[in-house]
C-alpha cells in the first residue's frame, strides 16, 4: 500500500506513482470516455433518427423540435446533477459516487435502445425517451466532478495537471468513439440489410428503421466493463484522510454555496475561468462544425472529416498544456488561450470561408445586398432547434439570406412596409411576392452566390454502395485546400487544449477536499452546459440579425475576454497547493 493509502495525505513531489494508481488514473479516465461516448450518442442521432421514431405523430419539423429540444434537456439539467452528485461525492466518497453516475448513464442509454417507437405505444415513447435523457443529463453532471476530484487526489502534487489532463480528453474521445461506431454500423447495416417498408408505405432504408438501436445496445458492454473497473477501485487518498480526522462536511451544498466565502471562490471560478473556457471549447469543436455545414455549406461527411482529422491532431495537446500548467500554473495557460482566441476567431474564420468555399467568399466582397423593412417587423432570430418559423417579412427575408450566407445590411422603412431585399443595382424584391424565393435565388446566383454543388466547395466524395469500403475516403485530405482547413480547425482545437486541458486540476485546487465535489461540480456545468452549450442557436440568431456571418463570433469573444479579465484580478494560482489542507 502506498504512503498516499496509509496516512491519507499528500503524496510529495518527488514520489512517482505506483503502478496500481496509475491503473486508477487510466480506469477513471476511460470510464468517462465511455459516458461522453453515450450521451453523444443521442446527439448525433436527433433530428435523422430520433425525431422520426419517437414523435412521428407531429409534422416532420416538429418532430425535429421535439428530438432536438429532448437533446438540450440533458445540458440543461447537467448543474442539478452536479448538485446532486457532489453532494453525494462529499458525503459517501468520490468512488462509489461515480461508480452511481456511470450505472445511471448506461442504463438509461442501453433503455433507449430498448424503448418502443411512437407507433408502438404512443405518448409514453417521448415521455419515457425525455426521461431518459434527464438521467443521462444528471448522470454526467455528476461524473465530471468525481473523475476530475478523484484524479486530482490521487495525484503528486507536481503532476495534478498532468494526470487530469486525461479526463480532459475524454469529451473529445467519447465524441469520435459515437461518431465512429455510429459510421460503421450504418454502412455496414445498411450494405447488407435491405430497406424497410413503413405501414403508411414510405420506405427508409435499414439503419433508420432498427439499426440505429446497435450503438445504444452495445453501450452495454461498455457499461460492465467501466464497472469491473471501478469496482477494483480505492477512495481517493484526501477523502479517506478527511474521513479518517472526523472532518467532513456534515451538509456540505449548504456550506459551498451558503457561506459567501465558499460561494465567491465558484462565482470566481465561473466567470474567471469556466465561462470562458466553455465558449472557447464549443467553438472549436461544435461552432467550427456548424459553421462550414450551416454557413459555408460544406456537405456533411466532408465537414465531418475534415473536423475528425483536426481532432485527431489536436487531442494530444490536452496532455501538453496538462503537463506545462504543472510548471508554470493553471492560471497562464487557460487565461491565454482564451486570449489567443479572442483576438484571431475573426481571421481563422474568415480564411476558413476563403478557402472552403471561394466563390462564397469572391460574391460577399463583390455584392452589395440591402434589406429595407420595418424594424419592428424584425425579432431577434434566436433559433435553438434550427426549425423555427419567423413568419414577419422582415424575417422571412433574414432568415433567407442567413441561411444563404449572404452578407446585408438593413435600412428602417415607414411602420407596416412590407419588406424588400435589393441585391446590387437591381429592382428590390418584395418578400411577400409568391415567387419571392425563386426570384431572390436566381438573383444571388447572378451576383455570384454559390450553389450547394458549386464544384468549389471543398468535398469528400463517397460512393453509397461501396459500404465500408468508403472508410478509406477518411484519408482523401491531400490537397492544398482540404489541408488548409484541416490547419485551420486544428488551431482551432489548440485553443481548446490550452483552456480545457488544465481546467480540471484548477478547479479541484481552488475548494478544500470537504466541499471539493459539490464546489467544483456547479460552475464547470454552468461554464460549459449553458454559457457554452448555448452558443451555437445564439451564434447564429446574431448572423441573422447582423447580416454578417462572422458576427456570432462575437458571442465566444466577449465571454472569452471577461473570462481573462476577471481572471487575471481575481482567480488566484492553485498548482503548487496541497490538497489535503
Amino acid at each position: 500500500m502506498s504512503t498516499a493509502d496509509t496516512h491519507g495525505a499528500e503524496r510529495s513531489s518527488d514520489q512517482p506513482m505506483t503502478r496500481e494508481e496509475r491503473k486508477v488514473i487510466i480506469a477513471s479516465s476511460a470510464g468517462t470516455v465511455f459516458e461522453w461516448y453515450d450521451f453523444y450518442l443521442y446527439g448525433a442521432l436527433a433530428t435523422t433518427v430520433i425525431g422520426p421514431q419517437f414523435f412521428s405523430a407531429y409534422p416532420e419539423s416538429t418532430q425535429a423540435i421535439f428530438a432536438l429540444l429532448a437533446f438540450a434537456a440533458g445540458f440543461i439539467v447537467r448543474p442539478f446533477g452536479a448538485l446532486v452528485f457532489g453532494r453525494l461525492g462529499d458525503l459517501v466518497g468520490r468512488k462509489y459516487t461515480f461508480l452511481v453516475t456511470i450505472l445511471i448513464m448506461g442504463l438509461s442509454t442501453f433503455f433507449v435502445g430498448l424503448l418502443p417507437n411512437y407507433e408502438a405505444i404512443g405518448a409514453a415513447a417521448p415521455i419515457i425517451l425525455i426521461l431518459l435523457r434527464m438521467a443521462q443529463g444528471l448522470a454526467l453532471g455528476g461524473e465530471y466532478g468525481g473523475a476530475a476530484t478523484y484524479v486530482a487526489e490521487h495525484a503528486p502534487r507536481n503532476q495534478r495537471g498532468y494526470f487530469t489532463s486525461w479526463i480532459q480528453t475524454t469529451a473529445t474521445l467519447g465524441l469520435l468513439l459515437s461518431l465512429i461506431v455510429i459510421m460503421f454500423t450504418q454502412i455496414f447495416i445498411n450494405a447488407n440489410y435491405p430497406p424497410v417498408t413503413l405501414a403508411n408505405g414510405t420506405t427508409i432504408d435499414a439503419f433508420k428503421a432498427w439499426g440505429w438501436r446497435v450503438p445504444f445496445l452495445a453501450s452495454i458492454i461498455l457499461l460492465l466493463i467501466s464497472l469491473y473497473i471501478r469496482l477494483q477501485m480505492s477512495e481517493s487518498p484526501a477523502f479517506k484522510k478527511m474521513k479518517d480526522e472526523g472532518t467532513e462536511s456534515k451538509a456540505p451544498l449548504k456550506e459551498a454555496f451558503g457561506t459567501w466565502s465558499n460561494a465567491k471562490i465558484g462565482l470566481i471560478a465561473l466567470f474567471g475561468l469556466t465561462a470562458g473556457q466553455g465558449v472557447v471549447w464549443y467553438t472549436g469543436q461544435f461552432y467550427a462544425l456548424f459553421f462550414l455545414q450551416k454557413i459555408l455549406r460544406v456537405e456533411e461527411f466532408t465537414a465531418n472529416v475534415l473536423i475528425a482529422w483536426a481532432l485527431i491532431l489536436g487531442t494530444g495537446f490536452f496532455i501538453v498544456f496538462g503537463r506545462l500548467s504543472d510548471r508554470i500554473g493553471r492560471k497562464p495557460i487557460i487565461l491565454a488561450g482564451c486570449l489567443l482566441a479572442a483576438l484571431t476567431y475573426f481571421p481563422i474564420f474568415k480564411m476558413l470561408t476563403q478557402t472552403a468555399n471561394p466563390a462564397l467568399h469572391r460574391a460577399q466582397l463583390a455584392t452589395t445586398v440591402v434589406v429595407t423593412a420595418d424594424p419592428a417587423e424584425c425579432s431577434f432570430q434566436f433559433n435553438p432547434t434550427g426549425k423555427a418559423k419567423f413568419t414577419s417579412t422582415c424575417d422571412q427575408a433574414k432568415e433567407l439570406l442567413a441561411k444563404s450566407a449572404v452578407q446585408y445590411t438593413t435600412v428602417a422603412a415607414p411602420p407596416g412596409t412590407p419588406a424588400t431585399i435589393q441585391i446590387n443595382d437591381a429592382p428590390p424584391l418584395a418578400v411577400n411576392d409568391p415567387d419571392f424565393n425563386t426570384k431572390t435565388a436566381a438573383a444571388l446566383a447572378n451576383a455570384g452566390y454559390p450553389t450547394a454543388d458549386n464544384a468549389e466547395i471543398v468535398k469528400i466524395a463517397i460512393e453509397p454502395q461501396a459500404g465500408l469500403a468508403n472508410f478509406s475516403k477518411l484519408l482523401d485530405i491531400w490537397s492544398v485546400q482540404k489541408l488548409t482547413i484541416i490547419a485551420l480547425l486544428t488551431l482551432l482545437v489548440i485553443y481548446v487544449t490550452m483552456v480545457y486541458g488544465p481546467i480540471a486540476a484548477a478547479l479541484v485546487e481552488l475548494f478544500p477536499t470537504r466541499i471539493r465535489y459539490s464546489g467544483m461540480s456547479l460552475p464547470y456545468h454552468i461554464g460549459n452546459g449553458w454559457f457554452g452549450g448555448l452558443l451555437p442557436a445564439t451564434a447564429f440568431a446574431m448572423v441573422a440579425q447582423s447580416g454578417d456571418i462572422y458576427f456570432g463570433l462575437w458571442y465566444p469573444i466577449t465571454f472569452a475576454i471577461m473570462t481573462v479579465i476577471i481572471g487575471l484580478l481575481f482567480v488566484p494560482e492553485t498548482h503548487k497547493r496541497d490538497l489535503t489542507e
